[in-house]
């Protein structure tokens, strides 16, 4: 974690011990540690926050740090901060969007999950999941924890932080937000085994593997009903979409019910381009999509990765179809969908 800014927002305090802690300036907003990171307590906007501290924070008049961790409190709604990145073109130029990381409490973290629904977004959008006190914790309430965890975010890794776990921000540093990134990064976005198949829905468009966990629960008999509104859906799609069937599937899902697509990243194979292209959203912002030179295996099947709240894996294909019917019909009628531009 050396040369990284950690930004805390306004909300949040710096809790470092002491020896931790180098020196701080006079109101305590900013620390320097010890192992060379620098901590700042937002006080005013984050955008202009992230403009400036390229500047502001320069030491020899050179910018010394390599990334910004932001800090949020326990209870923030992460998309908020990924939408504060991703829709402005200023930060875009400045700042590459790497990961986000959920910090589990392994002790309190399952009841923490019970009482707060903002827990259990953060959760189901993150990267990676850090589960701590794993010293503390029950064994049994500790493998509990992380089978919710699993069905929560089935492809996100989950590292097991205790004292002899050694230094979990070691994973900090990849890049599984942006769309440009290792073609096994995607691969790893998109591994079916990482979604429990307890269901396949066959239809025209293909088929699709689901992580139907929001309706079988007699196993899992400690998850709160806040678990019952997120739905992890990995759907596959047999025969290249094309472009325009495809733009107007998202736009539809998006004005019909974008606040309840938590993430969403896929691999797409389009019929008037040779080469996969990527995309990734939080909510209503998209990442901008991506070509990548080659397909990452033999597999061309568009594969997207959905991360829903109070929607079913149904809303997607009903969707797909609905589309799909109305520009066959027009083909056929030779009309121009509404919407759609030459």
């Amino acid at each position: 974690m050396a040369n990284s800014l950690i930004v805390i927002n306004e909300f949040g305090s710096i809790g470092l011990d002491h020896d931790l802690v180098e020196k701080s300036n006079e109101d305590d907003t900013i620390v320097e540690m010890s192992s060379g990171c620098l901590c700042c307590t937002i006080k005013g906007d984050l955008q202009e926050t992230l403009r400036t501290a390229p500047e502001r924070f320069k030491k020899d008049g050179e910018r010394w740090f390599d990334r910004i961790i932001i800090e949020t409190t326990g209870l923030a709604d992460p998309a908020p901060i990924i939408h504060t990145v991703m829709a402005d073109k200023e930060l875009l130029s400045l700042y590459e969007l790497a990961e986000v990381i959920t910090l589990v409490d392994g002790v309190n973290g399952s009841a923490t999950l019970d009482a707060q629904p903002e827990a259990i977004k953060q959760a189901a959008v993150a990267d990676s999941l850090i589960v701590s006190k794993t010293d503390l914790a029950d064994a049994a309430s500790l493998e509990a924890l992380i089978s919710r965890l699993r069905l929560l975010n089935p492809a996100a890794p989950i590292h097991l932080h205790g004292p002899s776990s050694g230094n979990s921000v070691d994973i900090i540093g990849t890049t599984s937000f942006n769309p440009l990134i290792k073609s096994e990064s995607v691969q790893a976005w998109l591994r079916d085994e990482h979604y429990a198949d307890h269901s396949h829905a066959d239809h025209h468009h293909g088929h699709s593997h689901a992580h139907d966990h929001g309706h079988d629960h007699g196993h899992h008999h400690d998850i709160n009903r806040h678990d019952d509104r997120i739905q992890s859906v990995c759907l596959t799609i047999e025969e290249p979409l094309p472009a325009a069937v495809f733009d107007e599937w998202l736009d539809l899902l998006v004005m019909l019910n974008g606040v309840n697509l938590l993430r969403v990243k896929g691999l797409i194979n389009l019929k008037e381009i040779d080469k996969p292209l990527v995309i990734h959203g939080v909510q209503h912002i998209w990442h901008p999509p991506a070509i990548l030179p080659d397909w990452p295996s033999g597999d061309r099947r568009s594969r997207v990765v959905f991360i829903l709240r109070d929607m079913e894996e149904s809303d997607l294909r009903n969707a797909l179809e609905f589309v799909t019917d109305k520009f066959a019909k027009a083909k056929v009628e030779g009309l121009k969908p509404a919407g759609l531009v030459n």
